[in-house]
């Protein structure tokens, strides 16, 4: 099989590894890179299947610039919500290819732990069953995978789970111990639940390896760019200095801005996801506390 995968971050290049173990891989990524198998764009679409990485953020600007849908079959591999539009990935994508040829990618998964073949589960979501059965084919021996049709409810997970790791974050820099922080995760995946369900998402994704699985991979670990951001913003550092320090794109951030204007048109209450925006906007970790804390009606 051919595969080209589109992003040479640390995920990308993960997955382009990964894959490699059973199939031919090719990668591409906007700015040229001294690594195997580096090809040019249009070699890389010109592959059978294709492993999308591009961030959430940047999506629709590199589909409408770069991409020609010409019968790929696509696996989606990064996740969030676009924060200009409050669209899912799945909106974006579904004006250049068909819901019959594309998938999407989720479930608790390190970058660094693929790369040294450890086990790892994810999930492949698509409204073509038969389509997902392929993709799984694709994976290697240390990659166990499972396959679902909730499409949006792996996307809702895959997007909220990183602003609750930011929250995370903040709660392990302000050292408010482990009880906080199991109340954090546990009270967020509630949130994340309720969000979805607005959305037709089963509550069954949001217990399984999208939802739970991957919140708590990513609320728990120094390993998470999300959850670094939250320690960055525990220390009072600006968005500017976190992101500088941080030296790769954290996908909880559009998505924390995201969800409040999401909120805000359906008057929803996702009171976690509305103080990591506040505190991105500069309110203090010590405020949102209180807030939190603060007695619910």
């Amino acid at each position: 099989m051919s595969i080209g995968v589109i992003g040479a971050g640390k995920w990308g290049s993960a997955l382009a590894f990964a894959m490699s173990e059973k199939s031919e891989v090719v990668i591409n990524s906007r700015t040229p890179r001294a690594i195997p198998n580096f090809v040019s764009l249009e070699e890389a679409l010109d592959t059978e299947y294709l492993i999308i990485t591009v961030p959430a953020q940047q999506v629709a600007g590199w589909l409408k610039s770069n991409f020609k849908f010409t019968g790929q079959k696509i696996l989606v591999a990064s996740k969030g919500i676009e924060a200009s539009s409050g669209k899912f990935l799945n909106e974006i994508y579904e004006e250049y290819v068909p819901h019959t040829h594309i998938a999407f990618l989720s479930g608790p998964s390190f970058a660094t732990e693929v790369m040294n073949s450890l086990p790892t589960a994810l999930v492949i979501n698509s409204q073509n069953e038969f389509l997902a059965q392929e993709f799984s084919k694709l994976f290697p021996s240390f990659i166990k995978t499972y396959t679902s049709n909730d499409v949006i409810g792996a996307e809702i997970s895959g997007a909220y789970k990183n602003v609750i790791a930011i929250a995370a974050g903040i709660c392990e820099g302000l050292e408010l111990g482990n009880n906080a922080a199991a109340a954090l995760i546990s009270r967020g995946l509630v949130e994340m639940e309720r969000f979805g369900a607005k959305y037709g998402a089963k509550k069954d994704t949001f217990l399984g390896l999208s939802g739970a699985g991957d919140l708590f991979l990513t609320a728990s670990s120094v390993m998470s760019r999300n959850f670094r951001v939250g320690k960055g913003i525990a220390k009072n550092l600006s968005q500017e200095e976190i992101l500088e320090e941080l030296g790769e794109v954290a996908e909880g951030i559009g998505t924390a801005y995201a969800l409040q204007e999401i909120a805000k048109k359906e008057n929803l209450y996702l009171p976690i996801a509305k103080e990591v925006h506040a505190m991105l906007e500069g309110k203090s970790p010590q405020a949102s506390l209180k807030d939190l804390l603060s007695k619910e009606m």
